[in-house]
């Protein structure tokens, strides 16, 4: 069961529980260490008291630009699912954190990965990940680091910096229960001993996708949400992206894939870019299934513009199958780790044109069962550090 699935068959709302967006199982369960008022929700958060160097002006101004996915990294960083994102809804603790440690093992055969982990879940955490694998001890809320970590620019000079926009809930959805990954940016930075640019635009990692030469795509249902970022006009948002992310042309699109009540349609489960000139994109021929219309008006406004460097955009369509995510894969080095449903049915198309994209690449199919029923994705729960 995906996303889509998921949401559709459960009581979401009536039952008072709520699916992590951008990936995630939660309960609505409010540990009064880390609620946060209504009104606190949407405010960028104080990051100095984490003690990271918080910069002035913006990384397009001073020369840093996010790199493609595809590029050379340094090391991917992860965190290990706590508690609340299986609460209520069937996973063991074991199960969860199988799924990540799964994901993060992989990772670990093709490069380095970080692993954020609460202190108190720190000795599950050595007994799963490989030995390789760096576990940095920090307080969170979610397992989501697409979403609530940090974000790396670069520039020429072999230079990184973070990119930090407001991390609220997914568009305050978590009734308070953010307050931890609102901080974690900045207490990472200053574990990594990096600068942090503070960004003031409320979104996600999984609400964008960049081709790492100059152009950001996003979508009016995400970006432009009230819970997020109420009463900004598209052209101050596509300003304030394209300061923070180097970039200098933003494409939209209308809606994410349905239905999506939490993520508000994160353009991440829906399109990929797998290099500077080519975006994957979900299809299906199904007329019946709402996102029939959905894929085809992002195809259709996507075909009719041109990207940063004035080239039009080369669109291959990815079959969007009832139980698979496989557009949530994360591009690592040497590999494509994909997220699969066991089915072969479903599987076998997604992953042939993958391979056949990526023949420089291994790609490896892993489980995505937890992170499916989740609402998410393997891409939701990884994020690149560029290599400098």
């Amino acid at each position: 069961m995906e996303r889509r699935q998921f949401i559709k068959s459960s009581s979401l709302l009536i039952s008072g529980m709520a699916a992590s967006p951008a990936c995630g199982l939660i309960s609505t369960e409010k540990p009064p260490e880390v609620a946060v008022t209504k009104q606190e929700m949407g405010a960028m958060p104080d990051y100095s008291k984490s003690g990271v160097k918080l910069l002035k002006g913006t990384p397009a101004a001073d020369g840093f630009f996010f790199p493609g996915e595809w590029e050379k990294h340094e090391y991917t960083i992860m965190q290990m699912a706590p508690p609340q994102n299986w609460a209520g809804f069937g996973f063991s603790a074991k199960e969860v954190r199988k799924q990540w440690a799964d994901v993060a093992n992989a990772i670990a055969e093709y490069e380095p990965v970080l692993m954020v982990v609460r202190p108190q879940d720190k000795k599950h955490a050595v007994n799963l990940l490989a030995g390789e694998i760096e576990l940095v001890e920090l307080p969170l809320n979610d397992g989501w680091a697409r979403d609530s970590g940090p974000m790396f620019v670069i520039n020429g000079k072999g230079e990184r910096r973070v990119v930090a926009p407001t991390f609220n809930g997914w568009g305050e959805k978590m009734d308070g229960m953010f307050h931890e990954d609102q901080m974690l940016k900045a207490r990472l930075c200053k574990h990594l001993d990096l600068p942090m640019y503070p960004v003031d635009v409320c979104m996600e990692g999984g609400g964008i996708v960049l081709d790492g030469d100059g152009t950001l795509i996003t979508n009016e249902q995400c970006m432009m949400h009230k819970t997020r970022n109420p009463g900004i006009t598209k052209n101050v948002l596509e300003k304030r992206l394209n300061d923070a992310f180097g970039t200098t042309k933003v494409l939209w699109t209308g809606k994410g894939l349905e239905p999506d009540p939490i993520t508000d349609g994160h353009v991440d489960g829906m399109m990929a870019y797998i290099d500077s000139g080519t975006l994957l994109l979900s299809a299906t021929e199904d007329k019946s299934d709402p996102n029939f219309k959905i894929c085809l008006d992002a195809k259709k406004r996507l075909q009719g513009v041109t990207d940063a460097k004035d080239r039009k955009i080369e669109i291959i369509d990815l079959p969007l199958t009832p139980e698979g995510g496989h557009m949530n894969f994360y591009i690592a080095n040497d590999c494509v780790v994909v997220p699969t449903t066991g089915d072969r049915r479903q599987d076998n198309a997604p992953m042939a044109i993958l391979k056949e994209l990526f023949d420089d690449r291994d790609v490896i199919g892993i489980s995505g069962r937890v992170l499916g029923d989740g609402g998410g994705g393997i891409h939701c729960i990884t994020q690149q550090v560029p290599a400098v």
